[in-house]
């Protein structure tokens, strides 16, 4: 690997694209190099981002009165299709299982692109009577998604991790409350943890989750890519699911009735959007609540000075892992002091700490940002309180700065071609529709590939007096348009 960590050699800002394959591969998070498409492998690095992820949710949900479980992978064709709806929403991605050993299967088994089916079918025999509502659980889990022909690492892969949570409830009202619930939940981990901004979007009903009485989703803003990325949703399913797979229960009044669901799920796309956001031309920057690493510290060797040198690089690194900071200690002799700061650097390492015989003769250490790249002198006897306070600083600077280049990337348009305009010069346009499915439709023609993301889901925009953006008619909706991954 070391061959390849020898830095980025695409911009950001001039093709995206091949930036962002950069950063994942030489940065370590992922290795696409392995037989099955689309299937990669999450390196050392790139996991310990998702572990980071998990301790941070997995609490909040559990506080939530959510429980963890674990359900089958391998999911009968039939008890697949018992949603019509749901089952033709996933039919271009579903993975079959055929053959076992020499023998054909009598019936096809898929690997699991989601679990409602198969967890429905379980809560169905769980689910006598309203004493066991509301029922929540949650599974951290993979999944395969085998629709898309141009894969992209974490961002668009056919397996994958996620968490999913679904719960069944009394009334719908006890429903939408999960859904508000949750989109509380998830926006401490989006904004709290990853300094992801991001909108809420209420999805249009043709693009709604299938099967679901509606959708909302959380939508993030790469400015040099000029794309939305969809990080997480959460479903009412309404009565759908529970009168297909009979989820019932005897009320307090005495009658049967049918409950109420919700489901909600993110996965590591999130480590993608959290690079494609905070990214530079360097390589990955990573908040530090997240890092896996949060401060490496690099000791500048001289001749004479080495072992000093070393042995107060060790010293510093272990009064900071004492103070409860992920810090790690960069003493390798077989790398120079530039190697190692590129390296880090492209990596996404927070915060670097420098001691050199200068730093050594005045009692303290260099930090330096990597947001910023910012330099700073700190006495040896303020590290733990500084670089604690400098951490925090990058967190909610890295926060400010990406919700301030979203903001000022929504533009307001009133026809086609001035969202057409608005996108290909990596804009969200914000417009006015009729609420005309054809005229959705035509939006994607227009405007090259762009799609109507939704409405506001937390907060009312008006369109009154507003015409839609195709067909001329009465606006009825607000809407977000954009390219998205």
């Amino acid at each position: 690997m070391a061959a390849e960590s020898l830095g980025v050699t695409t911009k950001k800002e001039e093709n995206f694209s091949d930036w962002y394959v950069e950063v994942v591969r030489k940065g370590e998070f992922i290795d696409q190099r392995t037989p099955v498409r689309g299937c990669d492998v999450f390196m050392p690095w790139g996991y310990a981002i998702w572990e980071n992820i998990m301790h941070f949710a997995d609490p909040l949900f559990k506080e939530h009165g959510v429980k963890n479980a674990y359900f089958p992978t391998l999911i009968p064709e039939s008890l697949l299709t018992r949603e019509a709806e749901h089952f033709e929403g996933f039919v271009p991605e579903v993975a079959w299982v055929t053959e076992a050993g020499d023998s054909k299967l009598g019936e096809r088994l898929a690997l699991r692109p989601t679990s409602e089916t198969i967890m429905y079918y379980m809560y169905a025999q769980w689910i006598r009577s309203y004493k066991d509502l509301p029922l929540r659980i949650n599974q951290w889990v993979n999944v395969f998604r085998w629709e898309t022909k141009a894969t992209r690492p974490f961002l668009r892969s056919r397996e994958f991790l996620w968490q999913e949570g679904h719960t069944v409830h009394r009334t719908l009202e006890e429903a939408d409350r999960e859904v508000l619930d949750m989109i509380d939940v998830y926006r401490k981990v989006f904004e709290e943890l990853l300094a992801l901004p991001s909108i809420v979007l209420k999805r249009t009903e043709s693009d709604k989750f299938a099967g679901a009485l509606y959708t909302v989703a959380f939508e993030a803003f790469s400015k040099e890519a000029g794309r939305v990325i969809q990080i997480g949703t959460v479903h009412n399913l309404g009565q759908n699911f529970a009168k297909a797979f009979g989820i019932k229960f005897l009320d307090r009044d005495g009658k049967e009735k049918y409950g109420w669901q919700t489901s909600w799920g993110f996965s590591t796309r999130l480590i993608g959007a959290v690079i494609a956001v905070h990214g530079d031309n360097k390589g990955a920057v990573l908040p530090p609540r997240v890092a896996p690493v949060q401060v490496i510290v690099i000791p500048i060797i001289f001749k004479g000075k080495e072992k000093e040198i070393v042995e107060k690089a060790r010293e510093i690194g272990k009064k900071l892992k004492e103070a409860g900071i992920r810090a790690e200690v960069d003493d390798r002799d077989d790398y120079t002091a530039g190697w190692k700061f590129n390296h880090w650097e492209l990596k996404g390492v927070p915060l670097r700490i420098e001691i050199g015989p200068k730093d050594l003769e005045n009692g303290g250490v260099t930090a330096a940002r990597r947001d910023t790249g910012a330099r700073e002198f700190i006495k040896e006897k303020d590290v733990v309180k500084r670089v604690k306070a400098l951490l925090e600083e990058i967190q909610k600077d890295l926060f400010e700065r990406a919700k301030k280049k979203m903001e000022e990337s929504i533009v307001t348009v009133r026809t086609a071609e001035e969202a057409r305009k608005a996108v290909e010069n990596k804009k969200i346009a914000r417009s006015f529709w009729c609420g005309d499915p054809e005229c959705e439709e035509r939006v994607k023609e227009l405007t090259n590939g762009a799609e109507i993301r939704g409405t506001k889901f937390l907060e009312i925009e008006h369109a009154e007096g507003e015409k839609c953006l195709v067909c001329g008619r009465e606006a009825s909706h607000v809407v977000y348009i954009a390219k998205s991954y």
